[in-house]
């Protein structure tokens, strides 16, 4: 049984962007009602639900939704859908810009996190500042720079690379179960967070996926400090009455 109270030591955090530090849900919503009424692919719901966390290529190209063949279109349809996605309006979830700060805060932290997104590099340049989001030193990872999207372990392998560390020795923080299979897979420490899955639903993992290292609520359970050249986070996993955590 996890402790309450958990002090977790690493090199590096790889951070998802969608869903782990800002929510771009009504924006994703209107884009896939938009696109399931000109696809004619029935009720947009399920399909938000089913393809959170992975490439929008890999999506829009897959037989059983858009069947997006042609590069030419499925270019111009990636950035008519992320078009719609920003429209939306997306803003950080709670915690994120102080969590991001902390690590900002220190000269050492500063250099040892990234974003990992299964987003574009447009879609990426255009949400993090409008979301108000640091930027992180070292850049980032989208869609763009990867030959294999998540759940394959790819965008966090090149995550870790980008910060020249082993991905085993980094904390994936993830919101999608697809996300947390990629960590895992990656050798890296997983910490999911329930913004747009149910707690439930990453302690039910399948032994593909397999359960995340730990689970929180959102990023206000997560405190970050610099001892002895690493990261070091206290992470609050425990849950109150109505199923959200208590700090």
């Amino acid at each position: 049984m996890a402790l309450p109270q958990e002090i977790v030591t690493v090199d590096a955090i790889l951070f998802d962007l969608d869903g782990t530090l800002i929510d771009s849900t009504p924006g994703v919503i209107s884009a896939w009602k938009t696109f399931a009424e000109e696809y004619k692919l029935g009720s947009h719901l399920p399909i938000v639900q089913k393809t959170h966390g992975r490439r929008l290529a890999d999506t829009l190209k897959d037989e059983t939704i858009c069947n997006i063949q042609d590069k030419e279109l499925l270019d111009s349809e990636i950035l008519r859908f992320e078009d719609l996605v920003i429209q939306g309006n997306p803003v950080a979830l709670e915690g994120a810009i102080e969590f991001l700060t902390q690590l900002d805060s220190h000269d050492d932290m500063r250099t040892k996190w990234t974003i990992v997104t299964s987003a574009s590099r447009y879609y990426a340049t255009q949400c993090i500042p409008k979301c108000k989001i640091p930027v992180p030193t070292s850049g980032f990872v989208t869609a763009d720079d990867v030959s294999e999207g998540k759940p394959k372990p790819t965008p966090y392998l090149e995550g870790a690379k980008k910060l020249g560390i082993d991905a085993t020795k980094c904390l994936v923080i993830e919101d999608a179960p697809s996300g947390v299979q990629a960590g895992n897979s990656a050798g890296a420490k997983t910490l999911a967070v329930c913004t747009s899955h149910k707690r439930e639903d990453f302690e039910n993992c399948s032994e593909e996926i397999k359960r995340p290292t730990y689970i929180v609520d959102d990023l206000t359970r997560v405190r970050v400090n610099w001892e002895n050249d690493k990261i070091q986070l206290t992470i609050d996993t425990r849950r109150g009455p109505d199923g959200s955590a208590i700090l």
